[in-house]
């Protein structure tokens, strides 16, 4: 018989200390643009990351010869080697690399969540290889919606509707959450035009406004990789299982 696991989806970070328990699995998950960007680093061959909550500790570490990539309200700063876009970080650029990367919303949601039993990054790219990877664990289960500056957004909702579909369609988990209900009531109006939905999205509108969307579809292709980013010793590292 199977012990099933429970699903909670958490809109915002804001939210988080109502969703917050230690024996948890926390997934993070900021589809535009730094989950998205953070498994694009992984697939591409970065050896880790370190997610920094302040724009004080990425100058610290640039200081210290690191590699950066920081953004605030979608602009690369000023310091910074690259901002948060998933098509920064290429193979040239990352390969057997560390980066230190700190953003608007998501990397702050990371450190949120640092005393949970495990954070997992989540994204479209990678959304198999997490759902495999949240069955095989025995743990309930936290969707982190980073949003914007602890407001909902959409983007996030949708991916925490789509994966919690998918993991409840696994048989090893169930769900008493009205949120996380509501997420895939919101995933199955919009997954029959996903692309045609997003358009509506607040933060698709800022990328456009700073020239910054032309990750949008790249965002919400799935499974080009199959690698879970997982916190460690205050960074992100590759899942091995």
């Amino acid at each position: 018989m199977i012990v099933k696991k429970g699903i909670d989806v958490c809109f915002s970070p804001a939210l988080y200390d109502k969703f917050h328990n230690k024996e948890s699995i926390v997934v993070i998950v900021d589809i535009l643009r730094a989950t998205s960007a953070i498994c694009t680093a992984f697939m591409n061959g970065v050896k880790t990351i370190i997610p920094v909550e302040t724009l004080e500790e990425a100058k610290k570490y640039k200081s210290k010869g690191y590699l950066v990539a920081a953004e605030r309200d979608g602009i690369i700063k000023s310091f910074a080697d690259f901002g948060n876009s998933p098509f920064n970080f290429t193979k040239e650029k990352v390969a057997g690399k560390v980066i230190v990367y700190s953003t608007t919303n998501g990397t702050r949601s990371i450190h949120m969540a640092k005393k949970s039993c495990k954070i997992v990054i989540g994204s479209y790219l990678n959304i198999d290889a997490l759902s495999d990877c949240l069955v095989n664990e025995n743990h309930n289960i936290v969707i982190l919606c980073a949003g914007w500056k602890d407001k909902f957004n959409l983007e996030d909702t949708l991916f925490a509707g789509c994966l919690a579909d998918k993991l409840l369609h696994s048989g090893h988990f169930e769900t008493i959450c009205d949120s996380t209900y509501a997420a895939m009531d919101l995933w199955s109006v919009a997954k029959n035009d996903l692309m045609g939905y997003i358009e509506k999205t607040a933060q698709r509108n800022r990328l456009k406004k700073n020239n910054l969307d032309d990750v949008i579809d790249f965002c919400h292709r799935t499974n080009l990789s199959d690698i879970v980013p997982v916190w460690h010793k205050n960074r992100l590292i590759r899942l091995v299982n």
